[in-house]
């Protein structure tokens, strides 16, 4: 018997930013976001390093759409609600779907930092993560050093689990980090 599959929505939004799946228009305001973004960004997310050329734009955009259908990675843009200028990225990856959980991560544009930009795309992430993959857990796991990041999972109401050492390869030193949790009694509390 063939199974049905049920429509997801792709598109969440606050009125203030909306996250949306990649678009091919999108090559360009990434790679712009991604330059602009190096020195705040590079120390955490070694994709975004000082090399950072327009074809590693492309490839990842053109990635996007078969992870997404294979149910591997949920990756979306962050943008202005209003103007729908790009403001940076979010999505769910290491999803086990065996325990229902995933890993949820986010990065904001340098230009667009501390206006609660990363909070609430870390919020309707979640909402999708819970209300479209079924989740029961996302996990965020920031580098001790990442203090920016902490903020916003602590603003976005995820709860710190504790420290897991040496967890991430970061530049080639390894890292620990802290681990957070969302649960959806979290994003919905009853």
């Amino acid at each position: 018997m063939k199974e049905i599959q049920r429509q997801i929505k792709t598109e969440y939004s606050d009125g203030f930013i909306l996250i949306r799946p990649y678009r091919e228009y999108d090559i360009d305001n990434l790679y712009e976001a991604a330059r602009e973004s190096i020195n705040q960004v590079y120390p955490w997310l070694p994709w975004c390093h000082p090399f950072y050329g327009i074809e590693e734009s492309s490839d990842w955009i053109h990635s996007r759409s078969s992870a997404w259908e294979d149910g591997k990675e949920y990756s979306f843009v962050i943008e202005d609600a209003a103007t729908g200028k790009f403001l940076g990225g979010t999505g769910i990856n290491e999803i086990n779907k065996t325990h229902n959980y995933g890993n949820l991560g986010y990065w904001v544009r340098s230009s667009a930092t501390g206006r609660g930009v990363a909070t609430g795309a870390t919020l309707l992430t979640a909402i999708f993560g819970f209300e479209q993959l079924l989740l029961q857990r996302l996990e965020i796991i920031s580098a001790v050093g990442n203090r920016a990041s902490q903020r916003v999972a602590g603003k976005a109401g995820a709860k710190k689990e504790g420290t897991l050492r040496r967890r991430l390869l970061i530049n080639g030193i390894h890292q620990d980090v802290n681990i957070y949790s969302l649960l959806p009694d979290d994003i919905h509390p009853r």
